[in-house]
């Protein structure tokens, strides 16, 4: 499979978007991970036809003809959208989520859905509705989540861009584990409309990509303001494509890493991020120690916020307006409550009520305003951090892959699994993984790049160069 520019150059030319599509959907119909859930050729076909159309008519369009999927939480108009839970099934969104409708301007095509941990919920993608996906590289293991459909359709070969959503890691940890670019952006970069909340203060949609060059091309396509979303920023977003086109360190740039990181890591993780530090410094980086205080704080902090903020969003799906309906309920309140119990999945239960646990009266400052104030202090952590270097070298996941079941009854463990990305969140910088070999089972290993908030177009520049010394 060519990559998402090779496509669109190729496109670009007067080769049929058609052939493009048609391959993948063949890929897509071929798919033994159960990353993809929805298949929509007869909608692919005819916006490739419509792609044929502009470029005959002399449009230039950076995604021509590319075909990509989108995870289950992104509303697309008439397509069905799940966020892969039962409370959601046969849910049909009148309009599309601002960042899939601005890459099929664009020129892109969506040929699938992918499945996910329910509403997000999770790190390994076995909470799904639709089942567990399998990593294409070892079935046997987890491709990580929640965006493991779309890491694992990337990695599988059937598109060569996916959508996710990122709120704790649920980008980066996937790419990670799978051997694939993912970014999670700067938060207010890309537009939220359309994307179904989990925490309404930490989500960002992002792509997961084959080449940094592609996902900084997908990132410039998506990011800009959007009326619809409150939370998105007037700031310039030119200059992602090319910054993902870099190959070199620049010159004078400091690296820093968290010496800590290094404890409890996996010792092919361990052995890949000195690795990675050995590299860039001879590539002409300069390597800084960094020393994030109130890091340690940042698990308990995210599984307090990000619960509040679930349970809030959460509480629109009650069995009235769309979605699962319990049969012939007695009441109003066993309509509510029975439609909830048998819609949601056990993850999504557990979240809700430690959500509603920590937001209820009597606990709500001891809890969510504390972490709040936490939250603060991570934010002061890294803005301390950048003035002393211009981006982070970390591990992105602790381990690699591990088998299905692993951490299923261990909810601690599981949550651990996004140790290294859930500050980048609660402090909103943007975020990037990027493939750095693999460790003795040849399992792939990522690591993590962050920088200053809005200093994305630098961070796909590192990231580049950082491809670029992985490649050898």
């Amino acid at each position: 499979m060519s990559t998402a520019i090779a496509i669109a150059a190729a496109v670009q030319a007067g080769q049929s978007a058609r052939i493009e599509v048609d391959h993948a959907l063949e890929r897509a119909q071929r798919d033994t991970t159960n990353a993809v859930i929805r298949i929509h050729a007869e909608r692919a076909r005819a916006a490739a036809s419509r792609v044929d159309q502009r470029i005959a008519a002399g449009e230039r369009l950076p995604l021509a003809g590319v075909p990509i999927a989108v995870k289950d939480n992104l509303c697309v108009e008439g397509l069905e959208t799940t966020a892969c839970s039962k409370i959601l099934a046969g849910f049909i969104p009148p309009y599309t989520a601002t960042a899939v409708a601005r890459l099929e301007q664009a020129g892109a095509v969506v040929v699938a859905t992918t499945n996910m941990d329910e509403f997000a919920f999770g790190s390994s993608n076995e909470t799904s509705a639709y089942g567990p996906v399998r990593n294409p590289r070892d079935p046997t293991r987890i491709p990580g989540g929640s965006s493991g459909g779309s890491a694992a359709a990337v990695a599988a070969g059937i598109v060569p861009l996916a959508l996710g959503s990122d709120t704790g890691g649920s980008i980066r940890q996937p790419a990670s584990l799978c051997g694939v670019v993912g970014m999670k952006p700067t938060y207010g970069c890309v537009s939220r409309y359309g994307l179904i909340a989990f925490g309404s203060s930490l989500d960002q949609i992002g792509p997961l990509a084959t080449t940094v060059a592609d996902a900084g091309l997908c990132l410039e396509v998506m990011a800009g303001h959007d009326g619809f979303d409150s939370t998105s920023a007037q700031r310039p977003t030119a200059g992602l494509a090319a910054a993902g086109l870099n190959r070199t360190i620049p010159s004078g740039l400091r690296v820093g890493y968290v010496p800590a990181h290094a404890t409890g890591l996996a010792s092919g993780v361990a052995a890949r991020l000195e690795a990675a530090k050995r590299q860039l410094a001879q590539a002409g980086a300069t390597l800084v120690p960094i020393e994030m205080p109130h890091e340690t704080y940042a698990v308990a902090v995210y599984y307090v916020i990000a619960t509040g903020e679930a349970a809030s969003n959460l509480s629109r799906f009650d069995g009235i307006r769309y979605g699962h309906r319990t049969a012939q309920p007695a009441t109003l309140q066993a309509l509510y409550g029975q439609s909830r119990a048998e819609g949601f999945g056990w993850e999504a239960k557990r979240r809700i009520m430690l959500g509603t646990y920590v937001l209820s009266t009597g606990y709500y400052d001891a809890y969510y305003r504390k972490a709040m104030q936490v939250r603060r202090l991570i934010l002061d952590d890294y803005q301390q951090a950048f003035a002393r270097c211009d981006a982070l070298l970390g591990p992105a996941s602790p381990t690699t892959a591990f088998r299905f079941g692993e951490k299923m009854k261990d909810p601690l463990q599981m949550y651990l699994s996004d140790i290294f990305t859930l500050a980048t969140n609660l402090a909103g910088v943007p975020g990037i993984a990027v493939p750095f070999g693999a460790d003795d089972d040849r399992l792939p290993v990522g690591m993590q790049l962050q920088a200053k908030q809005w200093e994305d177009a630098g961070l796909l520049r590192l990231a580049g160069a950082l491809e670029a010394l992985a490649a050898g």
